[in-house]
């Protein structure tokens, strides 16, 4: 048994912050605006525009609302600026409610899946645990927007808008993980009663449809068929008739979605560089896009983005949005909150064990839009979130040099701009990662 904390050792740490000095101020200050506030850096001026040297322009922001749906919003931004550039149709969004309805709907048959190949396990088997902790949730990886595009197309927002519930998920997560959870009790019992597979997976079929339900009430019963009415910049009427949401996309995208790679870059120890990962457990469209990263030196990460942005494309990047930012002003800054003098306390964790010890994960997808290169290096990036217009600058943020070396650990690149090593290694069969990893 280790050593208890002693009365003495009290004392001697009432001693130690009596003698901190200025510890009464900083305490009030800490107490009264929190943490983060007490050791903010210099806020950003937001009333003058920041300037880039490559920009992409891209128009009025997203807002993903209550929701964790930054993943499909920053793929479907992607594409809505490369349409709203071809077409001429200003601040086009297409419907992120319709991938988000079959993402749902794909994730219970997921975990359903993952519940009748381990129906004769212990609930402790520790992938089952991890499956049963959030059977129905909203987050994704890149992957898994490229799997739902290619199965169910794509739709304008006009013709599926936002609901209560797709714009706060909450009560509708709650709602299905419910439902998904006494599933599993259900399944599991058959399975104990004798049922083979064969008869657990009737039995699914009919638990999807009571989730179609549940989704249909919530986010609305996606369109099969529908018109698309829209006036170009030069205020040009156009009216598509009948479209289906695969030829909308055909037409009005046509993007090959299997020419884009994620590039991904930690140093987290076991994770070899030019080496090809995978998360099976996250591939939540069964028999669509698996997840598939190529892990890279942090600068060959940076490089790629840059060449992408000055190549005319935007680029989708998972990052820890919640580290070394503010809201409100936008910046996205490395070493925003100086905790270490503000507690006289060391907190500094290198990338590699902020992976290892679970510190990093990816929080947040974005777009960036721009890079601002200074003798060729990038000393800040143009990030547009899905957070809406009162946000930053118009809904767009600042990123500075530091806080992309340390907060983005994941790019999506057009396979015509990687080098021959990255597309060797992405050529390779992936190494499969276990449904804990830190990279869930």
């Amino acid at each position: 048994m280790d050593k208890s904390i002693s009365l003495a050792q009290i004392n001697q740490c009432r001693l130690d912050l009596a003698n901190t000095p200025g510890s009464a101020a900083l305490a009030k200050a800490t107490a009264n605006v929190g943490p983060y506030a007490a050791s903010h850096g210099q806020f950003e001026d937001t009333t003058q525009p920041a300037a880039f040297s490559d920009e992409i322009e891209t128009g009025a922001v997203t807002n993903q609302k209550c929701s964790g749906r930054c993943w499909l919003f920053s793929d479907l931004n992607t594409m809505r600026h490369f349409t709203s550039e071809k077409f001429g149709i200003e601040d086009l969004e297409f419907s992120q409610n319709y991938l988000s309805f079959f993402d749902r709907l794909e994730k219970a048959n997921l975990f359903l899946e993952h519940v009748i190949s381990t129906a004769r396990e212990p609930l402790t088997n520790r992938t089952l645990s991890i499956y049963l902790e959030g059977p129905d949730n909203d987050g994704g990886y890149y992957e898994n927007a490229v799997a739902l595009v290619q199965k169910y197309g794509v739709v304008p927002k006009s013709v599926m808008p936002e609901t209560v519930s797709s714009e706060n998920t909450t009560e509708v997560s709650a709602t299905l993980n419910l439902k998904l959870r006494r599933s599993a009790v259900q399944l599991r019992q058959q399975a104990a009663d004798g049922a083979g597979d064969e008869a657990l997976r009737d039995s699914k079929d009919a638990i999807l449809s009571d989730i179609y339900r549940i989704l249909a009430y919530s986010f609305g019963n996606p369109p099969t068929t529908f018109d698309f009415e829209y006036r170009d910049k030069d205020k040009k009427f156009h009216a598509d008739r009948n479209l289906t949401p695969m030829s909308f996309f055909n037409k009005y995208i046509g993007w090959n979605l299997d020419d884009y790679v994620t590039i991904l870059s930690t140093p987290e120890q076991g994770k070899e560089y030019y080496k090809s990962y995978g998360l099976p457990a996250l591939d939540s469209v069964v028999g669509g896009r698996a997840i598939k990263m190529v892990n890279v030196p942090q600068d060959v990460l940076e490089q790629l983005a840059v060449n992408q942005i000055q190549s005319g494309e935007t680029v989708w990047f998972g990052n820890d949005v919640l580290a070394d930012m503010d809201r409100t002003t936008g910046t996205l800054h490395g070493g925003l909150f100086d905790l270490n003098g503000l507690f006289d306390a060391d907190f500094k964790l290198d990338k590699g064990n902020r992976f290892a010890t679970g510190q990093a994960m990816v929080s947040h997808a974005m777009t960036l839009t721009g890079v601002d290169l200074v003798d060729g290096k990038p000393s800040k990036w143009k990030v547009e979130n899905s957070w809406g217009s009162d946000r930053g600058r118009k809904g767009y943020f600042t990123a500075d040099a530091a806080w992309f070396k340390d907060y983005v650990y994941q790019v999506v690149i057009k396979k015509s701009l990687l080098p021959q090593d990255i597309l060797d290694a992405y050529a390779q069969d992936a190494i499969d990662l276990p449904a804990w990893d830190s990279l869930r």
